[in-house]
């Protein structure tokens, strides 16, 4: 039985946190934990402002600095150069998407135990710009591709669904969560997939390796992300 649970914090507007998901199943495939994904919904324009482009990236709205536009800017170059690498697709959001209606539907799948499903399902449409995420009927269809039953999706979604959202928030910022990833171990946070390999180390020394699983690499010399949902 696996009682060691690590909770993980995640944003699907969040390039970074689409690029934590799959090395965060690899810790779970690792060690002997028990991953709980839970949605914090960010508020984008809070700290980097809002924008709305076309097709071309011409920028048709607005309300952005220059100091924020250069964070931006940057963000997604850094991203994609790790995207690049697994071979992801990261295309750049043409608004700021309120991504609280796919993190309800990932508390509905979570319940539904098919949540790994619908994480790869929604981050990668969602990063090639084929997903709208503000619509019930899309997510349910996402849903139902995971071989979900989504009889009691739109209730839940009114409901049960956005109450239990808005708590996990609540809840999550008296922890001391403020961005995406973020993973939680033992009542310790961790802001970042930079930091992994701390979390390696930590569940290596609690002896929750599992066969044949390499000692954890240093982690001196981590790298640190530039903003809370990044």
């Amino acid at each position: 039985m696996i009682d060691q649970r690590v909770t993980v914090y995640i944003d699907y507007k969040s390039p970074y946190a689409y690029l934590a998901v799959e090395p965060t199943w690899t810790l779970a495939r690792d060690y002997k934990v028990a991953l709980e994904w839970l949605p914090y919904t960010l508020d984008i324009p809070d700290f980097l402002g809002s924008a709305k482009v076309n097709n071309q990236g011409e920028v048709l709205e607005e309300d952005r600095s220059p100091h924020q536009w250069r964070k931006v800017r940057y963000s997604y170059m850094d991203a994609r150069r790790y995207a690049n690498l697994r071979g992801l697709t990261i295309r750049g959001p043409q608004k700021i998407w309120d991504s609280s209606l796919a993190g309800i539907g990932l508390l509905y799948a979570q319940k539904h135990g098919k949540c790994r499903d619908y994480n790869s399902n929604v981050y990668e449409r969602f990063w090639r710009r084929e997903l709208d995420i503000e619509d019930t009927s899309v997510i349910k269809s996402v849903l139902g591709e995971t071989n979900v039953d989504i009889t009691n999706f739109d209730a839940f979604a009114a409901d049960e669904g956005r109450l239990l959202h808005d708590k996990v928030r609540t809840e999550a910022e008296k922890k001391g969560v403020f961005g995406v990833p973020t993973y939680v171990l033992d009542d310790e946070i961790f802001w970042g997939r930079e930091h992994l390999p701390l979390i390696r180390l930590r569940l290596s020394e609690k002896g929750l390796a599992r066969a044949g699983v390499d000692a954890p690499i240093d982690t001196t010399h981590a790298w640190r992300p530039l903003g809370p949902g990044w």
